[in-house]
């Protein structure tokens, strides 16, 4: 262990490590298996049907809000600047809620390759893509991850996104 001394306190290098790799990291160091992502739902590993990663949920989301920004810029607001940003949030909550509930998937989930599903495998409810809906709306729910890589908004509503 490699130490250093700065104004009388002893900074010990591996303990920082460890601490900025967050606690599963330092969980698995001390021998703790968690399994992969998905593992307790029953889905593979890899490959289709296993739990989609944050750069895909992310760029799906991105692809979703700035689709629904046109839309608001150019069919509802006519161009207002001011009026666009509580238009967007609306067409985005009714463009998830009407096509998850039907298809699956947002246009830019179909476009990375995502889909919705209950954690059974089948399809989510209408009051369900609702609830999960709402709360990726407020945003935070969607920022709390549990160990299989879902959001909160997922999780409350056990739906899990999976790879096509």
């Amino acid at each position: 262990m490699e130490r250093h001394r700065y104004r009388g306190r002893v900074d010990n290098r591996q303990a920082i490590g460890s601490w900025l790799s967050g606690p599963r990291a330092a969980a698995e160091d001390m021998g703790v298996d968690f399994g992969y992502r998905g593992q307790r739902l029953g889905l593979p590993q890899s490959g289709p049907g296993s739990v989609a990663r944050f750069g895909r949920r992310l760029g799906a989301v991105a692809i979703d809000w700035v689709g629904c920004q046109l839309i608001a810029y150019g069919l509802i607001t006519h161009g207002d600047l001011r009026a666009t940003g509580n238009w967007t949030l609306a067409v985005f909550v009714v463009l998830s809620v009407l096509t998850v509930a039907t298809v699956g998937f947002t246009p830019g989930k179909r476009i990375v390759g995502l889909r919705v599903v209950a954690e059974d495998g089948g399809r989510l409810g209408v009051a369900r893509v609702l609830l999960r809906t709402v709360l990726l709306a407020l945003v935070i729910p969607a920022l709390v991850w549990d160990r299989d890589g879902r959001g909160l908004h997922d999780r409350l509503a056990r739906a899990v996104q999976v790879r096509i």
